[in-house]
């Protein structure tokens, strides 16, 4: 057996007691919000077996041949209700190929180097850290004379999603825009007193968090990437930036505070995490934990949203009482939304789309409906929480004139949110929380998108359409939306259009009091968790119905509960913890990794997902000590990570430093964005 690496302590999903505390208000360690009494996938179970027939009409799996060898479906018109996933483990002829096609590198072994460590014959890059000028007039960072202002002209910190989009007409450059999701004060200032911080250090956190938008420019003959600073597209958007609300709930009386009467208007965005980028060349931002920065919650609503009744970590509410909900009950309504920026328009205000409902947004990535109207998938990061899709009613226009790029920035203001509820096809008794595979071979069953509301229309009895989008997660409560293992990043493949939900873990599944597994999630004491594939009927994005599997559960391929869609596991790397995905042009998915619980620093992993190595996973870089790896983007010559939280390991300061990343010893640890590629200028993994 594999000589695994010492595991990293019992923190929930591996993560340190630091990241806990300043990334999400210690959310594993609080009572589970979701306290309803909606079914869970194997509650609904036991009468799976009469409904066998319709599954396997619905085309779950295609059975090739007498024999029962299944073949793989691609893309092609479904033959019943649902577009055909893959065939079942096992059944798939043996592998002839070097290896997929993209992910054709030496898979990098799982290690704890304080470095990113990546295969053989690929160079990196940083591409930018926090603190460095990209505005004009922004100073050069020093960390120990930083200041609010200084810090608004700078790059953010703690990096999460990256999207790189074109820029015409300038040769070589791109136009990177990048999540900053959360502040780490005690990595960030000397000497600093969690019990008593300053104005100051309140004041440069504010500024430390939102967005960045920078041009990069690459250099020839490699992946290398560099900031043009003071750019005029280049822009930092912060705690106090100005955004608007817009969508069926602007307006509403729920967000109205004293500061804005009109419930239109919202200083800044907070703990944005994963997000998208949009067909018409804007950028999706999900705002995630953003509970922890809110003090003296007193509602159910706020309980729901695991808003505390004391005092914050950060202690903003002794600054401005917008974060005291004693004083703004509202204020905390105005956060978790998913915002849309247009990165080409430094002077445009950006948009906080609530038909996209409220709740901890991990991800917003669009696909288009064959008739042009987008749809946009969403995972809620909470353990026992649900995955959301929203429909729009209008139809995108292309081109890049004025005049469709006005239309294009109101395609997320009217449409339909849904949530997502799962049914297994096979007998609840075969899930006994061990991960064993049930008799028929596979983790599958079907599902219904149920309607939540549409523009100023509620299908949620008992709530108002404004109710709906501003305590969506209530109304999953009522409709007995599904409740699931943490689902993060959501992206639909741009070759299949089927959609891949990454599950990251939930330790307290099958818990006293709490759910055991089902055929959606299949262990108990999740802590490797696990992602889904999801089918929609007829291959249409916004149709009511969908197919579903487990493509992969995560872990020690040694460990029989782990499962790679049937490809041999002695030939794929462990994973633990998938967390952000993306796609590249050859169809495979790349999962970034939080909280590696197989005793490895988090990392970077490629799996095939179509052809005769589907199930492939390869291990492409790890990251430094303390460090999660972030908002992956794939590009034929290059891979960009956002390296997030280096040295957040317990005990740590900027006194005490548990990392060197990335500029050696004596200087203070940054995040930053590293770019990857071939040294030999080819495309990555061909």
């Amino acid at each position: 057996m594999r000589n695994l690496l010492p595991l990293i302590g019992s923190h929930p999903g591996g993560r340190s007691a630091l990241t806990c505390r300043y990334r999400c208000g210690d959310a594993c360690f609080q009572e589970i919000p979701n306290t309803s009494d909606n079914e869970y996938a194997g509650d609904v179970i036991a009468g799976a077996l009469s409904r066998r027939s319709m599954m396997r009409a619905a085309a779950v799996v295609t059975v090739a041949t007498a024999a029962g060898t299944a073949a793989l479906a691609g893309p092609a018109a479904p033959v019943a209700e649902a577009a055909p996933l893959a065939g079942r483990p096992g059944s798939k002829p043996k592998p002839t190929a070097p290896g997929a096609r993209g992910l054709r590198f030496a898979a990098v072994a799982p290690n704890k180097d304080d470095r990113v460590t990546i295969p053989d014959g690929y160079g990196q890059n940083v591409v930018i850290r926090w603190g460095e000028p990209i505005l004009r007039g922004a100073p050069a960072f020093d960390p120990d004379k930083q200041s609010a202002k200084a810090q608004a002209g700078q790059f953010g910190y703690n990096n999460d999603f990256l999207s790189l989009l074109p820029l015409r007409g300038e040769r070589g450059r791109q136009v990177l825009v990048a999540n900053h999701e959360y502040t780490d004060e005690i990595l960030m200032f000397r000497g600093y007193d969690p019990a008593s911080p300053t104005r100051e250090q309140v004041e440069i956190a504010w500024a430390a968090h939102g967005l960045s938008v920078v041009v990069v420019q690459e250099e020839n003959r490699t992946g290398k990437l560099a900031p043009v600073n003071r750019h005029p597209l280049n822009r930092r958007l912060t705690a106090t930036s100005e955004f608007r609300v817009t969508g069926p709930a602007a307006g509403s009386p729920l967000l109205r505070t004293s500061a804005d009467r009109t419930g239109r208007k919202v200083l800044g965005t907070l703990n944005n995490c994963a997000g998208g980028t949009t067909p018409w060349g804007t950028t999706l931002h999900g705002e995630e934990n953003f509970n922890q920065y809110f003090a003296n919650g007193s509602s159910d609503t706020d309980k729901r949203y695991g808003i505390g009744t004391a005092a914050t970590e950060r202690k903003w509410e002794r600054f401005d009482k917008r974060f005291d909900l004693a004083q703004e009950p509202n204020e905390a309504h105005r956060f978790g939304w998913v915002v849309e920026l247009d990165p080409y328009d430094p002077d445009s205000t950006p948009r906080k789309r609530t038909a996209l409902g409220r709740f901890k947004h991990e991800a917003a990535q669009p696909r288009l409906t064959a008739d042009g109207r987008p749809v946009v998938y969403m995972g809620d990061d909470e353990r026992f929480d649900y995955f959301y899709k929203f429909v729009s009613s209008k139809r995108m226009k292309k081109g890049d004139s004025r005049a469709a790029r006005e239309h294009n920035l109101t395609l997320l203001d009217e449409g339909t949110l849904y949530v997502a509820k799962l049914t297994g096809d096979s007998p609840a008794a075969e899930f006994d929380g061990t991960g064993k595979l049930p008799s028929d071979g596979e983790f599958d069953g079907s599902g219904v998108w149920i309607p939540l509301a549409t523009g100023t229309t509620s299908h949620v009895p008992g709530m108002t359409a404004e109710e709906v989008y501003v305590f969506t997660r209530l109304a999953g409560d009522k409709v007995g939306a599904t409740k699931m293992d943490r689902p993060e990043d959501v992206e639909p493949s741009p070759r299949t259009g089927r959609v891949y939900v990454a599950l990251t873990n939930n330790t307290d599944r099958g818990k006293a009091g709490k759910a055991g597994a089902d055929e959606a999630n299949p262990r108990n004491a999740n802590k490797h968790g696990q992602i889904l594939e999801l089918a929609e009927h007829w291959d249409d994005p916004a149709g009511d119905g969908f197919a579903w599997r487990l493509f992969l559960v995560a872990g020690d391929p040694e460990d029989p509960s782990t499962y790679f869609s049937g490809f041999p596991k002695e030939k794929v790397s462990p994973i633990s913890c998938p967390d952000n995905v993306a796609f590249d042009d050859h169809g495979n998915l790349w999962i970034s990794t939080d909280g590696n619980q197989l005793g490895s620093h988090d990392g970077l992993f490629g799996v095939a997902t179509l052809g005769e190595r589907r199930g492939e996973l390869k291990q492409f870089l790890t990251v430094p000590t303390g460090a999660e790896t972030c908002g992956p983007v794939i590009q034929d010559r290059r891979v960009l990570v956002a390296v997030q939280h280096p040295g957040e390991v317990d005990g740590a300061s900027v006194e005490k430093p548990a990392s060197t990343w990335p500029d050696g010893p004596g200087r203070i640890v940054r995040p930053s964005v590293v770019a990857v590629w071939r040294k030999d200028g080819g495309d990555v993994g061909v």
